[in-house]
């Protein structure tokens, strides 16, 4: 269960780091060397997000990456083939990002019961709201693998708790509005919403939005359970390249 793993490998003064991939890019080959210098930098967690055309909770860094994923021929099939590759070689617990359209046209249950089949734990749909996600929801019941659902600032405390009678593993708490690679602004009006997270549920909380440095991670330290970096590292990537990766992931700890 992610929610054991995440407990499991949580100290004081310590916040696991959970990173992202959109699958397929700027190759299928380098998003394995990608995984693997992640992983080697000390990761604890990874997303591996299915291309998609319209990704609409996704900025501009992560917008092209799915664009230029799908340009290049990654599919769902080639990302459920991925996943089997990571998760039968590397030791960290990997969760799927994909758009609900994209689970419609393959298959609810069939794509379900193939991310389990592959070893991924859990699954980010953005796009889906608990109320239309009933057949999702049972179908990852019935597979063993975990809901992640979003909680977002603009949220009401009734509507974070009801989100979080559906979810299992852990939460994903939105540090601000908007889409992700903005900037976002680590001040008390965050510390507030992660306080109005926290108090919604007893599972974990992972943060994103925004998360790119030291300094970030530092400020979640405490105050949650996992920083997420996600178009930081692909902005990485993109000006310097696979090889600076691993620096980049060691330096949100050093």
């Amino acid at each position: 269960m992610l929610e054991a793993y995440v407990r499991g490998r949580s100290r004081p003064g310590r916040i696991l780091l959970m990173t992202h991939i959109v699958v397929g890019y700027p190759s299928l080959e380098a998003s394995l060397r990608v995984v693997e210098t992640m992983v080697q930098a000390g990761v604890d967690l990874m997303e591996l997000q299915i291309p998609f055309s319209e990704p609409i909770a996704d900025g501009p860094v992560i917008l092209r990456a799915n664009a230029e994923a799908l340009a290049a021929g990654s599919s769902v099939q080639r990302c459920l083939d991925f996943a089997s590759a990571v998760t039968a070689r590397f030791d960290v617990p990997f969760v799927f990002v994909a758009y609900y359209n994209t689970l419609v046209r393959f298959g609810i249950r069939n794509f379900v019961r193939d991310m389990a089949a592959r070893g991924v734990r859990g699954a980010i749909v953005p796009d889906l709201p608990p109320e239309e996600g009933e057949e999702y929801l049972a179908a990852m019941k019935e597979a063993g693998v975990e809901p992640i659902l979003l909680f977002a600032p603009t949220s009401t405390a009734d509507r974070l708790r009801y989100l979080a009678s559906h979810a299992r593993g852990f939460v994903y708490g939105l540090s601000r509005r908007g889409v992700t690679g903005a900037e976002t602004s680590f001040s008390t009006d965050l510390e507030q919403d992660l306080a109005r997270y926290r108090a919604a549920t007893p599972l974990p909380l992972a943060v994103g939005f925004g998360v790119k440095d030291r300094k970030d991670v530092d400020f979640l330290i405490g105050k949650a359970d996992i920083a997420i970096v996600g178009s930081h590292a692909l902005r990485v990537i993109d000006e310097q390249g696979v090889e600076a990766v691993g620096p980049f992931v060691k330096s949100l700890r050093a």
